[in-house]
């Protein structure tokens, strides 16, 4: 682990920053050394690309093997260890980083930077949103598909009840866990549970619900009602918000904090160290992880001859967001070049194209960030693990489509009206999109809640899922990282427009001083201030003060 540098006020890596300078006789001359160097320098990102092409190359060859699923289990195990690796990285990795990150910044600056966070989170969510829509309309993935179902491709059905509202009020109860302890692992979820609500006597129904349901056998009606469960998952939604206001009430505290926000940012450098060591293994899991995918793919010529244009609209939408719109966002804000600063990102980048989990990529993305491209650690730690819990555009991106797709599928037209309700729902409810593979299958499950289409087509997009969440994933950490650029820049302006007005202060306090003499010269010559100031002593003036007044005078 290079040891960083102070610069700016943030750490950045000595090899992360070009500075002009005489050539000595340590460095390489010749082709050769100058190759090796290279090669020294960017020895992780080789490693890790050449996994994920190893693994491709892999897992060609096992499938010719026919495998049994005892037999896949096995292959994919190095992969699992990897993904078994991060995940337990994360929960430290999140509340010590954002604790160290609110309690360093002011609450001024925290306010400011986390409206700015939201606000690019929100905008670059819903021009993806945007995108999505407009590509499903111009391909029409699901037109002339229309016999197409779960049979035909041997497909389980995705069954879900869930209710619109019910997902929504979900999201802002996981925001406010009950038990910090049981929020490491679990999250709050709406169930349904079947209750009788009354005798029939008259021969109606009473329809207090859509899954009303009546039993002759004892002339009871019942209704499904929601009922709170816990389900399996971090709820790192309510994590993120606790270390957040915690963070802000530790640097509340003033002296008396500091000794715990220490011991918070050393925990936090201790993760990093950790996350520094875990990357090494990096590049043996992707290539376990690549292969045993391919090892898994049924009938991929079937799914890719009857799903291929929402595969293409899907990945294509993603290219346009993640190649065009993001890098116009950062040029456009701090003016530099984006993929300068895209491509000190490989590592994370391959790491999400293998892990389909944002969460999982934290913790690369971070240290990667930090060190390649000089990201201030205040600000890094604390927007990234916001960014991967809220910022979701990949996602926001094949939503859409799949809700277009299905609906076309079903030969459903689509009013403006439900355009705009898929617009705005796939922006809000991608916030609480679990940053796991397929995490956004249940998302889809409340956008067609929401326009009234039904969910019986879901196990389509799940079939071809582990296809479109790995471009989905690299979309998402890219929006997370651009976020981060951007606001370290305005962070940096902000710090040199205070420093000039500092300046500015310090000059003026300058020229103040030199004038009092003349000031008070003034006032002597003045008859109203005389009468008022007569009090005042000049003999205490300097002979430099008194030469001024006599020149005044």
């Amino acid at each position: 682990m290079e040891k960083p540098n102070d610069i700016n006020g943030h750490a950045v890596s000595q090899c992360s920053v070009s500075i002009r300078k005489v050539p000595s006789k340590d460095e390489p001359t010749t082709c050769k050394a100058k190759f090796a160097s290279f090669f020294k320098r960017n020895l992780m990102v080789i490693l890790t690309v050449s996994g994920v092409l190893v693994g491709v190359g892999l897992g060609m060859m096992v499938r010719n093997m026919k495998l049994t699923r005892a037999q896949m289990t096995y292959f994919a195990f190095p992969g699992e260890m990897l993904l078994r690796m991060l995940k337990m990285i994360i929960l430290p990795l999140v509340v010590c980083s954002l604790i160290s990150g609110a309690a360093s910044l002011d609450t001024r600056s925290l306010g400011k930077l986390g409206g700015i966070a939201v606000s690019y989170f929100l905008v670059t969510t819903l021009i993806a949103s945007a995108i999505g829509v407009a590509l499903a309309f111009i391909i029409k993935p699901g037109v002339g598909a229309g016999a197409l179902n779960t049979n035909n491709l041997g497909l389980e059905t995705v069954s879900t009840n869930k209710e619109t509202t019910d997902s929504f009020l979900d999201l802002a109860r996981n925001l406010f866990p009950a038990n910090l302890v049981a929020a490491a692992f679990r999250s709050y979820a709406t169930d349904y549970k079947m209750v009788a609500v009354g005798n029939i006597t008259n021969g109606t129904l009473v329809y207090q619900k859509v899954y009303l349901q009546h039993e002759a056998f004892n002339d009871r009606t019942r209704a499904l009602v929601p009922v709170g469960t816990e389900t399996e998952g971090m709820n790192i939604l309510g994590l993120v918000l606790f270390a957040m206001v915690f963070g802000v009430a530790l640097r509340k505290l003033g002296a008396e904090g500091e000794e715990l926000i220490r011991s918070f940012n050393a925990f936090n450098e201790a993760t990093m160290v950790l996350v520094s060591w875990i990357m090494w293994y990096v590049p043996v899991g992707i290539m376990f992880l690549v292969g045993s995918k391919i090892v898994e793919m049924e009938d991929v010529v079937l799914l890719v001859t009857s799903l291929g244009k929402y595969i293409f609209a899907s990945i294509l939408g993603h290219v346009i967001h993640g190649g065009i719109v993001l890098p116009l966002i950062y040029f456009a804000v701090t003016r530099n070049n984006p993929f300068i600063f895209l491509s000190g990102l490989i590592t994370p980048f391959t790491t999400a194209f293998a892990t389909c989990s944002s969460s999982a990529t934290l913790p690369s993305m971070i240290k990667c960030v930090e060190e390649n491209n000089g990201v201030d650690k205040r600000i890094s730690r604390f927007i990234l693990p916001i960014g991967a819990t809220v910022n979701m555009d990949g996602a926001a991106i094949f939503q859409c489509i799949a809700a277009v797709f299905i609906a076309q599928l079903n030969n459903t037209e689509l009013n403006a009206g439900q355009i705009f309700t898929i617009l705005v729902t796939a922006t809000a409810s991608s916030v609480g999109a679990a940053g796991i593979p397929a995490g956004g299958i249940i998302t889809i499950a409340i956008i067609l809640e929401a326009i009234g289409l039904p969910t019986n087509d879901l196990s389509l997009m799940l079939a071809v899922d582990w296809i479109v969440d790995r471009t989905t994933t690299v979309v998402n950490v890219e929006g997370d990282a651009l976020g981060a650029g951007i606001l370290h820049h305005i962070n940096e302006q902000e710090m040199k427009k205070q420093k000039h007005q500092q300046q500015g202060e310090e000059e003026l306090a300058e020229v103040r001083v030199e004038a009092v003499a003349n000031l008070q010269a003034e006032e002597e010559t003045s008859p109203l201030v005389m009468q008022q100031n007569q009090g005042v002593d000049v003999s205490l003036s300097t002979p430099e003060d008194k030469a001024a007044m006599e020149s005044a005078l």
